[in-house]
This record gives C-alpha cells, sequence and structure tokens, in this order.
C-alpha cells in the first residue's frame, strides 16, 4: 500500500483521502452540522470513527523496555559451527538471514531521555526459513538477578514512588542493598563503560542466559551470545550525558535512524561461548546464575557471523512498537537451559505481548514467520490470516500433520528431587567477579575507579541514611578501599544537599518511609 501511495504521488494524482473502509471524503475537516453553527449530527460516521480511533490510538506500553528504537537488516554466517547446532539459519557459512534488532532502556518509560543511566536491551528477532528465532538480551553481560521471583519487585523499585510518582532513590538503593547479589551488575551500570552509551550503535549486546545448542547427533552444549560493536564501543560520562539530555533527548533514536539513512550501516560481530555439559558441572561458578560471567580465558569465544542494519522503519508503530521479542521463539537448534529466570521468561514474554497486542500477536506482519504455520490452535480477536483454512483442529488421523524429531541428549539433564521453595544465599563468591571488575576492569584506566565512585555518589546520596549505610557496607565485600571511598564521597554529597535546603527528593528531607526520631 506504501508503495502505491509513493508511486501516485510521483505520478499525475495523489491518494484519494477515505474513511478506514475506503469511502472517499470530500473535505476531511468538515462536520455534519443542522446549519453552519448547528449541533453535530450522529450520522456523520467519517467524524464518529475518526474520534474512536483517536481514542483506541494508544496501546500499552511495556512494562519494561518501553522506550525503544529499530532497524531492519541482514545476518550473515562467517564461520562454521555446526559442529554445536543444528540451527538451520547457521548451516552454511555465507547464509542470509533477513532480521529486526530492537534497542532499548530496561526501566525507562516511552517519554525517557536516551541519556538516561539504565542498562539497554538488545532484541533480536530473525525472520529463518523454517520460523522465527529471537534473541533477547542486554548491553552487560550479567544481570541484577538470578532467582525469577525478585524480577517483579526488583522494577517497582527502579521505577516510580507509588504516592508521588517521582523518582526515588531511597527505594532504588534500599532493594540493591538488600540483594548484593546485583553488585556486579550495579558496578557496569554506574561505571563510564556500560551505564550511558553513546547512542546504540556504540554498544554491545549479550545473553546474561544460557541457553542450550544442539547438533545433529542430537548432542546439547551450553552457550552464551555476544554481538560486539564494528564501530568500537563508546559511552558517555555522567557530564556528557547531562549535556545531551540538553541538546537532544532524543540522540540515540536520531544518531542511529540517520546512520542509516546516510547510508552509514551499523553492524555487530556474533561470538558464542561454549560449555560442554560435562564442563558445565564442574565449572567454579553456578553456569546458570545471571549475576556471574564465563571468564573468556576459562570458556572461550567463537566468532559466528555479523548482523548489519540497512533499513529504516516504514512507520515506527507497526515496524518497532508492535514488534514482539521472547526468548521462547526458539528453533530446532537452540533450546533452554535450566536458567530459572530464562525459564519464567519464556512465560512472561508472551504474556505480556498477548495482553498488549492481542492474542494473534504473531499474525502482526512484523512478528510473522516467512514460513506456513499448521496447528491447533485456531480463531481468536484480529485472527487476520486464512485461520489455516479447512485443515483439521484436532490431532486428526485422516489430515494429519508430520512430525520432526528433535529431541536432544538427555544424559546430563536427568532430575529427581523435592519441592523446595528456594532462594539463592549470598555468599563471598557473590563478590569475586565485582572485585575483579573494580581492580582489573575500572583500575587499569585512568580516572575510571574515581568517576564510578562520583557516580555512585551524586545517586546514592539521595537516598536515607539507613539505605546508605547498608550499601557501604555492599561495597566494602567487593573491596575495603571502594566501600570507604563511596562512604565519604557519598556522605559529603549528603551534607552539601542539607545545606542547601535542597528539597527534591531525598536531597535533606525525610523519606515518607523513613522513621521518626
Amino acid at each position: 500500500m506504501l508503495e502505491e501511495a509513493k508511486k501516485l504521488v510521483q505520478g499525475e494524482s495523489a491518494p484519494v483521502y477515505t474513511t478506514s473502509t475506503g469511502c472517499p471524503i470530500y473535505n476531511s475537516l468538515a462536520s455534519a452540522r443542522i446549519g453552519k453553527g448547528g449541533p453535530i449530527l450522529l450520522q456523520d460516521f467519517h467524524l464518529i470513527d475518526l474520534y474512536q480511533k483517536f481514542d483506541r490510538e494508544r496501546i500499552p506500553e511495556r512494562v519494561v523496555h518501553a522506550k525503544g528504537s529499530g532497524a531492519f537488516g541482514t545476518f550473515e554466517v562467517t564461520k562454521d559451527i555446526t559442529k554445536f547446532t543444528k540451527l538451520k539459519m547457521f548451516n552454511k557459512v555465507g547464509k542470509k538471514t533477513p532480521m529486526l534488532a530492537r534497542f532499548s532502556q530496561v526501566s525507562g518509560e516511552q517519554g525517557s531521555p536516551d541519556t538516561f543511566r539504565d542498562p539497554r536491551g538488545f532484541a533480536l528477532k530473525f525472520y529463518a526459513e523454517d520460523g522465527i528465532f529471537d534473541m533477547v538480551g542486554n548491553n552487560t553481560p550479567i544481570f541484577f538477578i538470578r532467582d525469577p521471583a525478585k524480577f517483579p519487585v526488583f522494577i517497582h523499585s527502579q521505577k516510580r514512588d507509588p504516592q508521588s510518582a517521582l523518582r526515588d532513590n531511597t527505594a532504588y538503593w534500599d532493594y540493591l542493598s538488600q540483594n548484593p547479589e546485583s553488585t556486579h551488575q550495579v558496578m557496569i551500570l554506574f561505571s563510564d563503560l556500560g551505564g550511558t552509551p553513546y547512542g546504540y550503535r556504540f554498544m554491545n549486546g549479550f545473553s546474561s542466559h544460557t541457553y542450550k545448542f544442539v547438533n545433529d547427533k542430537n548432542e546439547f552444549y551450553y552457550c552464551k551470545w555476544h554481538f560486539l560493536s564494528n564501530q568500537g564501543t563508546k559511552s558517555m560520562t555522567n557530564e556528557e550525558a547531562a549535556e545531551m539530555f540538553g541538546i537532544n533527548p532524543e540522540f540515540g533514536r536520531q544518531d542511529l535512524f540517520e546512520a542509516i539513512d546516510r547510508g552509514d550501516y551499523p553492524s555487530w560481530t556474533l561470538y558464542v561461548q561454549i560449555m560442554t555439559p560435562e564442563d558445565a558441572e564442574k565449572f567454579k561458578y553456578n553456569p546458570f546464575d545471571l549475576t556471574k560471567v564465563w571468564p573468556h580465558k576459562d570458556v572461550p569465544m567463537h566468532e559466528v557471523g555479523r548482523m548489519t542494519l540497512d533499513k529504516n522503519p516504514e512507520n515506527f508503530f507497526t515496524d518497532i512498537e508492535e514488534a514482539a521479542f521472547s526468548p521462547s521463539h526458539m528453533l530446532p537448534g537452540v533450546d533452554v537451559s535450566p536458567d530459572p529466570v530464562l525459564q519464567v521468561r519464556t512465560f512472561s514474554y508472551p504474556d505480556t505481548h498477548r495482553h498488549r497486542l492481542g492474542a494473534n500477536f504473531e499474525q502482526i506482519p512484523v512478528n510473522k514467520p516467512r514460513c506456513p504455520v499448521f496447528n491447533y490452535s485456531r480463531d481468536g480477536p484480529m485472527n487476520v490470516t486464512d485461520n489455516q483454512g479447512s485443515m483439521p483442529n484436532y490431532p486428526s488421523s485422516l489430515q494429519p500433520l508430520a512430525k520432526e524429531y528433535h529431541e536432544p541428549n538427555e544424559n546430563h539433564e536427568k532430575w529427581v528431587g523435592e519441592v523446595t521453595y528456594h532462594m539463592d544465599e549470598i555468599t563471598d563468591v557473590d563478590f569475586e567477579q565485582p572485585r575483579a571488575f573494580w581492580e582489573r576492569v575500572l583500575g587499569k584506566q585512568p580516572g575510571q575507579q574515581d568517576n564510578f565512585v562520583k557516580n555512585v555518589a551524586g545517586h546514592l546520596s539521595k537516598a536515607v541514611p539507613v539505605v546508605r549505610q547498608r550499601q557501604y557496607k555492599v561495597f566494602g565485600r567487593v573491596h575495603p578501599e571502594l566501600g570507604a571511598r563511596i562512604e565519604k564521597s557519598t556522605e559529603e554529597e549528603a551534607q552539601k544537599a542539607t545545606k542547601t535546603g535542597n528539597k527534591v527528593v531525598n536531597q535533606g528531607n525525610k523519606h515518607m518511609f523513613e522513621p521518626a526520631n
């Protein structure tokens, strides 16, 4: 339809304005009235239709990852990894698969600035020959949680106060200080390396989740994927982000769109880390713990291919806002691991899409697979396909559906045990990787430890004293020097706020949940 409209505009005549059912309208801004100054008539279908559509043109924004941008492109295989997976889109060097990428903020709302300190989402949809394959991840290789029941309350603590609807630094740090397994992610987030990326083109994408690859011998391997930017990585300091917010709060969205529009196509190289089941059983960390990385010296990277984004959306709403990604959208050759958060998300993602977009969200063009779909599901609101025609909607002996065998080797996944209600406990092991990040990453880059302390102090100082003190102890378990430096700098910032009488939430004034003296 869009191409037809473009041809008409470029030719002798422009597209004709019509109602939503195709009836031509002479004056779209006029209304049926009794006389020139009289009341409106209900019989004016175009006017009523206009308002009914307008009143319903917003859909619920995503609870997380609400603010985002995206583009279309192609993934091309550059290395042979068929010994690990029978995924068809990876089965031949040089093979190309069309795809969609969406980049987003995790906790910010639709109107959040692109410079907001927040993890970034990195979601990919591959239109493979045998169906849809979605990869979902972030711009950091780890995450805040490893127990799935914590996710909703964690997100609540990062959003807005239920009474004031303001950002609440006390709630933010109150949650984090009580759940120290989040420390590794917090340190990356408040460093200059991951909290405020310089737009979307210069950030990397990771699966903090562990997946399974299955090969054509039905052997399986555990894997994590990493998309590394071929433009290099680039981030903003606190000061640079604040300046960019004043200049252009839509910087990331504009930068991506204009780069593609001028032919400067961004690209990323996909690498995977591969671990055998035998290695997983004796690995020094729980390989399914989202708060831990797999050190590259222990689990090397294997190149897979390159994705290139070369086409902007034609319509942002239909191409990006209605795009629905889920880690449950898998194909033969990739499967779910025992990662508990991943297992819950395979339910949660499609469930939120059905709430946001409807029961048949997979039929929306941007989400629709490029191959035939046959099963026993039918009907539902907004079913816009042929509804599988006359095919039986039950397992019929007269018109049976064929089956393919895709069962993996089960030797390493036999589970026997009693039902328990388990939450991982905090141990000294949880501070090993944050300590390495402080000493070996930030410590080797001039000024980065200082910037980290400054970034945390500016934010943490707006929390109430009891929460601040608890968080100092968390950082002290990472490294005594870090805890001491954070406490000193944060308390100095808190004192400044008290002296100036700043009435911004949690700057010198008592918090609503703080005990009375």
